[in-house]
């Protein structure tokens, strides 16, 4: 089996955490007005940053119990929030370390973006082009950047798709242990695009069996974490049934639905980034697209179940195909013969992978 050559050899490890830290800069600038210029706990569509700053401070946490449960940005944040007290002038020490923790996700999801794309698409320029379109989105310094916790669920769903596509399977245990604890709704994301992308890849597999096994594995794992996450925060497990009754506030499908399409956020997020993507998205596998797709799906599913306020959707839906359509979007901006040679990349190793891979008995 022909396996992607290592992140080293591709793009190179001094380059990559060169990128992070340019990353990480650019994602402080970007997110930098919460510091001075306005309270996001204050803004009406930002209102689950109350919640988190209460986990970043240890105080008693407002709102649903679920909220409790995404402690991996509020913990980041806690020690830059700790040493910024006193020691920043005018800026907030709490949006402070909600920052720093936001930033280093945005930042290291950027850098993942340029890897993962120089491998799949074998052009640097394309995928490092990609990374800044992503930079440059809506959500990310209105959403991403402003304390909210999507920025840690995105970056390891991306992992995730990475760990795939690199036949790394053995990594999804623990992507989906620390992943679960950015955000709930990674176990049933994950559970979507893992299943769709070995149903689809798995004929070019070397071992499907094993690599069901290990994705079965991350769903068990995630589940775990969840359950410590709910032990450790309230006291007791709620039963599966007692926490999705609990989740489950909209009666209003078709309604809420369509609300949801016509939330203006979804829109600010999307209205470039699709009408750019789509032509190229061609040029990637279709394990990864229809993983994709499926992961999408759950996110609707799950919106409809709860009735997530405006611009829920659409900081879910960042979240999961934000960097496969930025990496396209990239393709239409450059020169269009990097999108042609991009695609003869895609079929050479689609068909070496499909050539060396083991036929299932």
């Amino acid at each position: 089996m022909n396996n992607p050559t290592k992140i080293q050899d591709r793009v190179g490890v001094l380059r990559v955490a060169g990128l992070f830290c340019l990353f990480f800069l650019i994602s402080w600038g970007l997110g930098y007005p919460i510091l001075n210029r306005y309270d996001p706990r204050q803004v009406p569509g930002l209102t689950d940053v109350k919640s988190y700053a209460a986990l970043v401070t240890g105080a008693s946490v407002q709102g649903p119990d679920h909220l409790r449960y995404r402690v991996l940005v509020p913990w980041m944040a806690r020690p830059f929030y700790r040493a910024a007290q006193g020691r920043v002038s005018s800026w907030d020490p709490l949006t402070f370390g909600l920052l720093v923790a936001d930033s280093l996700f945005v930042a290291a999801t950027a850098a993942l973006i340029v890897v993962l794309g120089t491998s799949v698409l074998g052009c640097y320029s394309v995928s490092l082009v990609a990374a800044l379109l992503y930079l440059l989105n809506f959500c990310v310094p209105n959403m991403r950047l402003a304390g909210l916790v999507d920025a840690g669920e995105g970056f390891f769903v991306l992992l995730m798709l990475w760990a795939l596509w690199e036949r790394m399977a053995f990594l999804l245990p623990v992507i989906t242990m620390i992943g679960v604890l950015a955000k709930e709704t990674f176990i049933p994301v994950s559970v979507a695009f893992t299943a769709a992308w070995w149903i689809v890849a798995r004929k070019e597999l070397k071992s499907p069996a094993r690599d069901l096994l290990w994705i079965a594995s991350g769903w068990v794992a995630g589940l775990l974490m969840l359950i410590g996450a709910q032990w450790s925060t309230i006291g007791y497990w709620p039963s599966p049934l007692e926490f999705g009754r609990k989740l489950h506030q909209n009666h209003e499908y078709i309604g809420h639905l369509i609300s949801s399409l016509l939330d203006r956020n979804l829109w600010y997020i999307f209205c470039w980034l699709l009408p750019t993507a789509i032509p190229n998205l061609n040029k990637f596998p279709k394990s990864l697209l229809v993983a994709t797709a499926a992961a999408g799906g759950m996110v609707f599913v799950l919106d409809g179940y709860y009735g997530g306020a405006p611009g829920t959707v659409g900081r879910a839906l960042f979240s999961v195909a934000g960097p496969l359509l930025a990496l396209s979007s990239a393709l239409f901006v450059l020169n269009p013969k990097l999108a042609n040679s991009a695609r003869s990349e895609q079929q050479t190793n689609s068909t070496h992978r499909h050539q060396s891979a083991t036929p299932i008995a």
